[in-house]
């Protein structure tokens, strides 16, 4: 097996303990990936592309969640879960849509406006859900993600590979990001008919990264160097040590993962990093180990927290509940973006597995043996035909109505569905562990490397050399 070299002073030199033997882990994780793919290719609409933001049951679509399965339609061509003709089908009935859908200022009939999309289509309509929907500059970009995957993936000379390139290009270059810039140089998150733009901007280390890359390359409608000085102008903030890791925190893990599934931050750094000494991979890295310890440590004295038990972000759960349990009084939240760092503390006992999952690139030494752990004892409960469910929390057994999930006696509280935004961290990072696929792909996107380089990044695979050596055994050594 090949060793692991990675320069990570933060973390600790003793390996945590390992559940399951090699073999097992090995076919777990091919098991695990191939189920959270399945996911996306049995809920996804084959005419339009569009997909639920939740599945199985009614949901409406959410445009982040495409970008997730145009994406994770490559990689299940390269897997042979599927082949690349139907890979390159699905893909292309996807992108037709988002190129045909109506863009216009009207309260109900568009899809988007300004080459923007809105957060949730009507699945049926391909419409805006409801007016309560916002048009969302982040999940326009993880669309976009998506998209641009799709771009450089699709190389082939066939005419549906061709038409996907050409598609690919437009819906990207119609994205008007100046619009966006209503308090410049930063990028406002959204705009609505009614209320216009949304009073806040994408500011501090978050998954606003990607938006900002996207901005900054883009071909007909960039926006200047200085948004990602502006974005990065708060990050200090956050700098610091929680829980024995040092690093840019943000609470809910999703931060750390989202724009790391499509670009490889291994040894390219920017101003900030440059200072700091630590690419954002490390970053992530640590803050998957602050979790960790975060768990060992369970200040809130939540039920099965422990070494392979852990992972906070955002994700459903329970309800706006209250119970009087003992001499505590514990709140439990529906969806909410739960987190651990500096920033701040939302816990109420609910464990995410995408937390954990999405972050194996990262730490796989620690993400394994937690999702292996998760499995081994709750898998009856929270393991299905589309791998984990999105979420479950052991310390909830209160006898009331539930909004969402089912009351498991043996368990607590267990979700019954799974979210696209949860499964995609998890199948594509799967895959980036194992064999950098999405990254090696991203890496040749003209687009992704000039906002990288317009932001200020250098060094690594932006000039060139080979990006620093990673496991790609399943042993638990760090």
């Amino acid at each position: 097996m090949l060793a692991l070299t990675l320069v990570a002073p933060a973390i600790p030199a003793t390996a945590p303990t390992n559940p399951i033997a090699t073999s097992d882990r090995q076919a777990f994780v091919n098991d695990l990936e191939r189920r959270t793919f399945d996911w996306f290719w049995d809920s996804a609409n084959p005419v339009t592309g569009l997909v639920p933001d939740h599945y199985p049951g009614e949901s409406f679509s959410s445009i982040a969640t495409v970008g997730f399965a145009l994406t994770a339609y490559g990689v299940g061509a390269e897997r042979g879960y599927i082949t690349r003709a139907q890979a390159a089908e699905r893909t292309l009935a996807t992108l037709r849509f988002f190129d045909r859908a109506p863009q216009n200022a009207s309260e109900d009939d568009a899809a988007g406006y300004h080459g923007f999309f809105y957060h949730f289509l009507d699945m049926k309509t391909g419409k805006r859900f409801d007016r309560a929907i916002e048009l969302s500059s982040v999940d326009t970009t993880l669309l976009l993600g998506g998209v641009l995957f799709a771009q450089t993936y699709y190389d082939g000379n066939t005419p549906a590979e061709r038409e996907i390139r050409v598609l690919a290009d437009r819906i990207y270059r119609r994205v008007d990001w100046p619009w966006m810039q209503v308090r410049a140089p930063l990028i406002s998150m959204g705009w609505t008919p009614g209320g216009k733009f949304i009073p806040s901007d994408w500011k501090g280390y978050d998954e606003g990264m990607l938006v900002y890359i996207l901005a900054l390359g883009s071909p007909t409608h960039p926006v200047k160097p200085d948004a990602w000085q502006a974005w990065l102008s708060t990050n200090d903030r956050t700098w610091g040590t929680f829980h024995g890791q040092t690093f840019l925190n943000f609470a809910p893990l999703f931060g750390h993962q989202y724009s790391h599934v499509w670009v490889d931050f291994r040894s390219i750094r920017d101003d900030w990093n440059r200072r700091h000494g630590l690419d954002y991979f490390e970053n992530s890295r640590r803050a998957a180990y602050s979790q960790r310890n975060y768990a060992i440590a369970n200040p809130g004295r939540w039920t099965g927290y422990g070494a392979d038990v852990w992972g906070l972000t955002a994700s459903n759960g329970p309800g706006d509940i209250v119970v009087e349990q003992g001499d505590r009084r514990l709140k439990f939240n529906g969806y909410t973006a739960r987190g651990a760092g500096l920033d701040y503390i939302a816990d109420d006992g609910t464990i995410a597995p995408t937390a954990a999952g999405g972050s194996i690139a990262f730490a796989p030494e620690i993400v394994i043996p937690a999702l292996a752990a998760m499995k081994l004892r709750y898998g009856k409960w929270i393991y299905n035909r589309y791998g984990f469910v999105d979420a479950f929390n052991p310390s909830f057994h209160a006898r009331t109505a539930l909004r969402t999930g089912r009351l498991v006696p043996e368990l607590g509280w267990v979700d019954t569905v799974q979210l696209g935004i949860d499964q995609g961290p998890i199948v594509l990072m799967i895959e980036n562990w194992r064999s950098d696929f999405v990254w090696k792909v991203m890496r040749r996107n003209p687009y992704i490397r000039k906002g990288l380089e317009k932001a200020g990044f250098t060094g690594g695979w932006l000039e060139g050399s080979v990006p620093h050596a990673r496991k790609r055994s399943l042993c638990a050594c760090p």
